[in-house]
């Protein structure tokens, strides 16, 4: 059985969380690599709606092994209420089916101090974070003074790296921020308690997840946010402060890139981008409104309305290149029904020239105007769909088109929601 890297083919947001749910009953462990409780991964099951921040989609499923890699940043008070909320939920979230990297590090009180007061210092030039501590705490982790959740377990390591880090934060925050200081004791006493109650979730995840590979069992790695966002080969500076690429999933977790065997790479039907930064087939009049509205583009952590805009097949030819994308799983088709003409942005144009390479220039794709595709669109309910040959014919000519504008193969057709409403075009496991 293969080992599958799942990411966000566009500016995240792309609908991972859904895709890793109905494809986790084919694996046996489901591993995160990266990001933090900025991500948010909503499910439905049914009736009921299940919103992940931490944890793997897969948690979801029964039988299976949740993971959370080194390459992810921990909220210990928000990891906790979701294991609670899960339970009470009636789902099982235990030291059988959840692990927890004990190199995996955590966000403490100053870095969302930290995080907020600079955003609030920003003003035009904010970046758009979520203020959840994400970027100062990976900022911490390259520093050198980060805090794992080794440590975190261990009171003794807490204090001591408590010690040493909290005067040089609490200089920063009263200095350059102008806030007032933390105070240790508040920290530790709060933090000691996080770590008793995670101290059974952890292990040494790279370990488990190499012992596991030998005895022949497959791995669904799961990545957050989405390749354009990815801190090396994102929109630079709007990305997020990690790996959101498929080589994220090795560095994230400690396993090896020669027992990777594919990159499912996620996106939807149209594109969307939430905070600050560049977005070619951005859409701001009434189309781009409608696709709001049709598609509930609203952060599932956040609550932020999504900018939205036509299928940018430029800008997944490169993510597909940078990470090796073997199919892709497109979702949300069902919100176009209704457009008179659907458009596929498939190269971009620079002062006059078209651009044969995606920009790394953040300058120069702020200018770059999208080159269209036009096509008919359909107006049928397309969401009761339960084969491929039942699409109207413009539609099925839109997905024809992704195709061949992409150069990838589609793995699956997202046509609403919940877990029945998707068409499986080919098989990767």
């Amino acid at each position: 059985m293969p080992n599958v890297v799942v990411i966000g083919a566009q500016w995240g947001d792309e609908g991972k969380g859904r895709i890793v749910d109905l494809i986790s009953e084919k694996v046996d462990i489901i591993a995160r690599y990266q990001g933090g409780n900025n991500a948010g991964h909503t499910i439905v099951i049914g009736e009921e709606k299940v919103v992940l921040h931490h944890l793997p989609s897969g948690i979801l499923r029964e039988g299976k092994v949740s993971v959370i890699g080194n390459g992810v940043v921990v909220d210990p008070k928000v990891l906790l209420e979701e294991i609670q909320n899960l339970r009470l939920a009636g789902y099982k979230a235990d030291r059988e089916n959840l692990k927890i990297s004990d190199r995996a590090h955590v966000i403490m009180p100053y870095h969302k101090e930290i995080d907020k007061g600079r955003e609030e210092s920003c003003g035009n030039t904010k970046i758009g974070t979520t203020g959840r501590g994400i970027g100062p705490v990976y900022e911490d982790k390259a520093a050198r003074r980060g805090i794992k959740v080794s440590d975190l377990i261990d009171p003794d390591a807490l204090s001591h790296r408590l010690r040493e880090v909290l005067p040089d934060r609490n200089l920063y925050i009263t200095k350059v921020l102008g806030k007032e200081p933390l105070d240790f004791q508040e920290i530790f006493g709060e933090y000691e308690a996080y770590g008793k109650e995670l101290k059974e979730f952890t292990c040494d995840v790279s370990k488990l997840l190499n012992d596991s590979i030998t005895e022949g069992k497959n791995i669904l790695f799961e990545g957050a946010q989405g390749a354009l966002l990815d801190i090396d080969f994102g929109t630079y500076p709007y990305v997020t402060s990690s790996s959101a690429s498929s080589g994220g999933a090795c560095t994230g977790t400690g396993v090896s890139p020669t027992k990777i065997d594919s990159v499912l790479g996620i996106a939807k039907a149209y594109t969307t981008r939430v905070g600050e930064g560049p977005f070619p087939s951005e859409l701001s009049g009434e189309t781009g409104e409608r696709l709001r509205e049709l598609g509930d583009e609203y952060g599932a952590t956040t609550g932020r309305s999504r900018r939205c805009g036509w299928f940018d097949a430029f800008a997944i030819k490169y993510a597909s290149m940078i990470n090796g994308i073997s199919h892709i799983a497109l979702t949300k088709l069902d919100v176009l029904s209704g457009f008179e003409k659907i458009k596929i942005c498939t190269a971009y144009r620079y002062k006059g020239k078209v651009l044969r390479d995606f920009p790394s220039n953040n300058h120069t794709l702020s200018e770059c105007d999208p080159v269209y595709q036009e096509l008919d669109g359909w107006n049928e309910d397309i969401s009761g769909v339960r084969d491929v040959s039942e699409l109207p014919p413009q539609a099925r000519d839109y997905l024809d088109t992704i195709e061949q504008s992409t150069g990838v193969p589609l793995y699956a057709v997202s046509l609403g929601a919940s877990r029945e409403k998707i068409l499986f075009l080919n098989e990767i496991f």
